[in-house]
C-alpha cells in the first residue's frame, strides 16, 4: 500500500511541476511581448521608479543600484534578442507541457531533451553569471526532467502491458 501511496504523491508532483512549467511558459510569452511593445528606454524608467523608494532610504543599495545599472544599459538588440528567446522557450514549453498532460508518448522524450538542453544553457550561464534565481530554476528543471523520465517509463511499461494483454486475447 506505501508503494501505491508514494505512486499516487509522485504523479501528483508531476502534474503539478508541469502545471508550474506550463505558467512559467505562459509568463514567458507575456514578457516576450511586453519586450517587443516596450521600450529600452521605458523599461529603464520604470527601474529607476521602483528602485527610487529604496536608493532614497539607501543610496548604497547594491541590489537596486545594480537594477538602474543594467535598466539604463539595455538596447534595441538586446530586448530583441529576450524577447525572441522568451517567446520560442515560452511557445514550445506550453505545446510540450500540452502535449505530456494529454498523455501524447511521443512529447515525453522532446520535453526531456528541450528541458536538458535549456539545463545545460543555464549551467553555463551559472558558471559565468550566477544567480540564485537561475540555480532555483535549473534545479527545478532537473526535477521536472527526473519526474519526466520516471512517468515516461511508466507509461511505455503500461502501454507494452496493454499490446501484451491485447495479443493475449
Amino acid at each position: 500500500m506505501a508503494g501505491n501511496r508514494e505512486h499516487g504523491v509522485l504523479d501528483r508532483t508531476f502534474f503539478i511541476s508541469l502545471i508550474l512549467k506550463g505558467l512559467d511558459g505562459v509568463l514567458e510569452l507575456v514578457f516576450g511581448v511586453a519586450l517587443l511593445v516596450v521600450t529600452p528606454e521605458q523599461i529603464a524608467a520604470v527601474v529607476r521608479s521602483l528602485a527610487r523608494p529604496e536608493l532614497h532610504e539607501d543610496p548604497h543599495d547594491v541590489v537596486a543600484n545594480w537594477l538602474v545599472r543594467y535598466a539604463d544599459s539595455l538596447d534595441v538588440s538586446t530586448t530583441l534578442f529576450g524577447a525572441v528567446y522568451l517567446l520560442a522557450h515560452g511557445v514550445v514549453k506550453i505545446f510540450l507541457v500540452v502535449a505530456v498532460l494529454r498523455g501524447k508518448l511521443w512529447a515525453y522524450p522532446w520535453l526531456i531533451g528541450f528541458l536538458t538542453l535549456f539545463i545545460g544553457y543555464q549551467g553555463f550561464e551559472l558558471v559565468v553569471h550566477f544567480s540564485w534565481g537561475l540555480l532555483l530554476l535549473t534545479a527545478f528543471d532537473i526535477f521536472i526532467v527526473v519526474l519526466t523520465v520516471r512517468e515516461y517509463r511508466l507509461r511505455k511499461h503500461d502501454r507494452a502491458e496493454q499490446a501484451a494483454e491485447s495479443a493475449h486475447t
